[in-house]
């Protein structure tokens, strides 16, 4: 099975911040005073808790910027599932150089692996049904890019990355624009055809209304009780993708994906996520 990854040379510039965010402007002056740079040792990246594996690759990349010189050898790769104290990563060679790196590893690892476990469980919930689990923009400023990758490695699936990715018509738009006829017939005006087109629709007759003049290739229903998301998939009958999205906690996933919707939209998955607990053990 493979699973999603990124070339180094994306990945690098948010490392390298952050080792230099880390490192400060004298860099690591403990292990500096108390490890002669000769020493060399073995630590293990392990697992203190079952979980999906994320964020392997930048702690390699995080190692190597710091010392390209250490060894590193992943064993459980980025998607994969892992058991409580199983061995993530190897990492071997200047003892110095493995702690300055440490921190910043065991910080996106951890936090990658926590929204990539989240979205596992998420996912299981919709087994049997249709629904596919998307993240939301609900992202850390600056990790967007990593955070959405470890949905994916946790089996769900993206929504857009950016405001220019897709046009997507939330209520403030509607409020501030005259109604759902108006905001459609202003995007048919002006969208280009390579541009999927979403709205944001509380109520059933506002998902009628969005029928009725067409321009949405996806309908997302928001804040819907899940009777009401039955009767939305029944009115829609297959015309447009439709999206759940709001109150999208864990125990009610299961309803959710049993409506029949398309995709179930969460920013628990990112912003809520539980770090997972991972430790660099010598």
């Amino acid at each position: 099975m493979s699973f999603a990854t990124l070339p180094d040379l994306v990945l690098e510039p948010m490392v390298r911040a952050a080792l230099m965010e880390d490192l400060g402007q004298y860099g690591d002056i403990t292990t500096r005073a108390v490890i002669p740079p000769e020493v060399r040792y073995t630590a293990r990246l392990n697992a203190r808790a079952a979980g999906v594996v994320s964020g392997m690759q930048i702690a390699r990349i995080a190692f190597h910027l710091v010392d390209p010189k250490l060894r590193v050898e992943t064993l459980v790769a980025d998607g994969s599932p892992c058991a409580k104290g199983e061995t993530l990563m190897v990492i071997e060679g200047s003892a110095a150089s493995i702690l300055s790196g440490e921190r910043v590893a065991l910080n996106f690892a951890g936090r990658l692996s926590g929204i990539a476990s989240l979205t596992a469980a998420y996912v299981a919930e919709t087994r049997g049904t249709k629904a596919r689990v998307t993240c939301t923009r609900k992202t850390t400023p600056g990790l967007r890019t990593v955070e959405k990758l470890a949905v994916l490695h946790g089996g769900g699936f993206n929504h857009r990355f950016s405001l220019s990715d897709a046009i997507l018509i939330k209520d403030n738009h509607i409020a501030a624009a005259g109604g759902v006829r108006a905001v459609l017939e202003a995007t048919k005006a002006v969208a280009s055809h390579m541009v999927k087109v979403e709205i944001e629709v509380d109520r059933l007759d506002q998902l009628a209304e969005v029928l009725e003049v067409g321009g949405a290739d996806v309908v997302l229903l928001d804040n819907m009780d899940t009777a009401t998301l039955r009767e939305a998939v029944a009115l829609a009958a297959g015309r447009v993708v439709l999206e759940a999205s709001g109150n999208m906690v864990l125990g009610r996933i299961a309803e959710v994906a049993a409506t029949g919707v398309d995709y179930i939209s969460s920013g628990a998955l990112t912003h809520s996520a539980q770090t997972l607990d991972l430790g660099l053990d010598f």
